[in-house]
């Protein structure tokens, strides 16, 4: 009865009935969301309208903070925050002050309360967004990206209804070029990639942009350029938001710009303890794309203050997959080129009381709450005989930190900047048995290198405050701080410890197993790096974590294999077809288009004789109806021979299972053309294909609410399917790792570097595109 009320309440709110049976599944979002709905008529007293309603949904589905959810409940059933970008902004604000009490003032200020945007404002911001890209509007008609103009006028107007503004852009966009054209409705994708040719600007693309499909978007490089991102222009740090400013700054500022010559940088900071995986493909194309974009440099900073986690073959990988996604760093650079200026720093930050050596244990240290030091107020001197008592061995691991006096934006304080490690470097060997953090590490390494705009991903935006308190606490150059949204994969797991334990089990053969979303893994299994790139771009430069789905990456893959994969035949399931007319006294040589599109690019030669070898399935006795292919009274084509085989015999073995058939051949050209063309192969070669499938079963296998067992619960166990026999037709012969084709009918694949001289192993890559109609 309760579950039926609790539907009955989701659906009043404006949820449909599938997104509310949904909802109950999860208790925990059922629950608040009750409560938020409970809280709201008790303010209103009466019923909630649908667009209130749908606000709930949204604050009950993302707000972590429960204490939060009164306060926030009352701004939206008062109509003071009425639209997703005030309650995003709302959402974003308590998680960035958690200690109370919230500055009500500045809380509103921060999310636009009664600010009104009225529809004259929204069409003059349409308009202006419209002018400013009219001639090339004119051209490309709407076939232009619709998501620029709005995303403009978003730019304008922060607090205005984002349907209010697509309404606008419609209606204008409507008065302007008329009712849409025929040309105007061909496949965009066709359009759009003729016009990057010309241009070299745009790609033909969907991308997922707030949740909606836009029909195109704009190169990676593009999107990066310039304005394009409201970036600080290099040495004009302080005009951004939050910025702190010192009496030093300005000079700072200055010495920094003549060192640079405002050119900017950025640097790409992996940690040497694992693989990059896909989210990293596009903090890789981030922080290099924006500095090639602007005319600027990107560092390859390891991260490598972890002796203990850290090996020799990630840094290798890493610089690897760097270079295989196309970029050059303008110089490989480690932390540890810079340990003895952070001791020194160590030393200073002390010395001016705002460091200290602490005894608590790990354990103690742990969460958001926890007591205050006993030894924050210890003397200086003490803490500097002490610090230097650690750097010379005389305290075990664990025994003694050094602490920083701040308390971060997620309320953790005096974070840790020094701990013991008895664990050699890979680098600098036993100097050391004291490391530096990542919070004390990173933003003095982006100071040492004079980086312009450090990147990051959103988790580390609560480390932003200590990012710029450290630089000013030591009076150095302080960079700026952006944060973006980090990119996940729906059906996948990213996580070094979870990937080992994949390893350890038996799920996958190691880190670059191409059922596995790492980039080496990415590569094994075929895919091109033009392809992640171009991934990165329609996933588009976004604030917000972007979970996407598999297929629309795959997607990409197609797009380029399409252009630049070989076509040649292969047959997973084979079955010998016997021809007893064959046309003449010894096989003949067959040329196949490398690209039946475009046969500029040239062909190869394959053999045709009196036996061949087509796909099981491509034969039935007994067809159901809307079968083409062969089968009693219905012959077929061979692809590019010029020839239909009609079925005379079966051979059948003695339990009855068909073994092979013997046809007979005519010219396609003399009689009536076949219902359908099949490919086959003749003389062929002997190898491996491992057909992959997706390594887990639900979307989200790390969710406990989806998957309760645990991600190894959830394991596909179909998730590889090995054809030890498949033959491919000879072209192949002299393919090299990670040479791709296309198998005509049946996909892209990649060579396996397991593969050695007698045996080659293909990779399925991924399918062709599902035709509907084909049968």
């Amino acid at each position: 009865m309760a579950a039926l009320d609790s539907l009955s309440l989701f659906t009043s709110l404006g949820l449909s009935e599938q997104k509310a049976r949904e909802t109950l599944k999860n208790s925990a979002l059922s629950a608040q969301l009750r409560e938020a709905a409970t809280q709201a008529q008790q303010t209103l007293g009466s019923t909630i309208d649908k667009a209130t309603g749908i606000l709930l949904y949204g604050l009950a589905s993302r707000l972590r903070d429960t204490r939060r959810l009164s306060f926030l409940v009352s701004y939206i059933a008062s109509k003071k925050i009425h639209t997703e970008p005030q309650l995003s902004a709302a959402l974003e604000y308590v998680r960035s002050h958690p200690l109370d009490p919230i500055d009500t003032v500045d809380f509103e200020r921060e999310c636009g309360v009664g600010v009104i945007v009225t529809p004259e404002q929204i069409e003059e911001a349409v308009e202006a967004a419209i002018n400013r890209h009219r001639p090339q509007l004119l051209v490309e008609r709407y076939h232009f990206n619709m998501g620029l103009l709005m995303g403009e006028a978003r730019a304008v107007l922060k607090w205005a209804d984002g349907k209010m503004i697509k309404n606008e852009v419609d209606m204008q966009v409507l008065h302007l070029l008329g009712p849409k054209m025929e040309a105007d409705l061909e496949k965009k994708f066709k359009v759009a990639k003729a016009r990057l040719e010309e241009t070299d600007r745009r790609t033909a693309k969907d991308v997922m942009e707030n949740g909606e499909t836009a029909d195109q978007t704009l190169s990676l490089i593009e999107q990066l350029r310039g304005e394009a991102l409201k970036f600080h222009k290099p040495g004009e740090n302080y005009k951004t938001p939050g910025y702190v400013v010192t009496p030093h700054t300005m000079n700072l500022l200055k010495q920094h710009l003549e060192i640079t010559g405002g050119q900017v940088r950025t640097r790409f900071p992996p940690e040497p303890n694992g693989i990059l995986h896909i989210g990293h493909a596009k903090a890789i194309n981030f922080n290099f794309g924006y500095a090639k974009a602007n005319n600027g440099i990107c560092f390859l900073r390891f991260d490598d203050t972890n002796p203990e986690k850290e090996e020799a073959k990630f840094f290798t990988a890493i610089c690897d997959m760097v270079a295989w996604l196309g970029y050059t760093p303008y110089k490989v650079t480690y932390a540890s080129d810079y340990f003895d200026q952070l001791y020194a720093w160590a030393v200073e930050l002390i010395r001016r009381g705002l460091a200290y050596v602490c005894h608590q244990r790990g354990e103690e240290l742990k969460g958001h709450n926890t007591l205050p030091s006993p030894w924050r107020d210890r003397p200086m001197e003490e803490s500097l005989l002490l610090f230097e008592a650690m750097r010379k061995g005389k305290f075990s691991e664990g025994e003694a930190t050094l602490r920083m006096k701040l308390v971060m934006e997620d309320g953790k304080m005096d974070p840790v900047a020094y701990r013991v490690k008895y664990t050699p470097h890979h680098r600098t060997g036993d100097k050391w048995c004291i490391y530096p953090t990542y919070d004390y590490t990173h933003c003095l390494c982006d100071s040492i290198e004079q980086i312009t705009h450090s990147l990051c991903t959103k988790e580390f935006q609560a480390r932003r405050s200590s990012y710029f308190w450290l630089c000013n606490a030591l009076d150095v150059y302080c960079p700026v701080q952006w944060e973006y949204g980090r990119l996940n994969l729906h059906y996948a797991v990213v996580s070094k410890r979870k990937i080992l334990q994949l390893v350890a089990t038996g799920a996958v053969r190691d880190w670059d197993d191409p059922r596995l979303f790492t980039l080496t893994a990415l590569r094994r299994r075929g895919f091109p790096p033009e392809a992640i790139n171009n991934f990165c771009a329609r996933v588009g430069v976004t604030v917000a974590q972007t979970t996407m789905e598999p297929h629309l990456l795959e997607a990409c893959v197609r797009d380029v294999l399409n252009d630049t994969a070989p076509r040649a035949m292969a047959v997973l399931e084979s079955l010998r077809v016997i021809i007893t007319n064959f046309p003449a006294a010894k096989s003949l040589d067959i040329q196949v288009p490398n690209f039946p599109a475009d046969e500029t690019k040239g062909f190869h030669q394959v053999p045709f004789a009196p036996i061949v070898f087509i796909e099981r399935t491509d034969f039935k006795e007994e067809p159901e109806p809307g079968f083409k292919r062969l089968a009693w009274g219905q012959p077929v084509g061979l692809r590019h021979t010029g020839y239909v085989i009609e079925l005379q015999h079966v051979v059948k073995g003695p339990s009855g299972c068909v073994e092979s058939l013997e046809v007979t051949c005519r010219r396609a050209d003399a009689g009536e053309k076949p219902k359908a063309f099949i490919h086959w192969v003749s003389q062929p070669l002997m190898c491996e294909v491992r057909l992959y499938e997706r390594l887990f079963q639900h979307k989200n296998p790390e969710d406990p609410t989806e998957v309760p067992g645990g991600f190894l619960s959830d394991l596909n166990l179909a998730s590889l399917h090995v054809v030890d026999a498949a033959l491919v037709d000879c072209s192949v012969a002299l393919a090299k790792p990670f040479d791709k084709f296309q198998f005509e009918r049946l996909g892209y694949f990649s060579v396996d570097p397991d593969s050695h001289q007698g045996k080659l192993v293909f990779n399925r890559t991924v399918t062709l595109k599902e035709d509907p109609g084909k049968v």
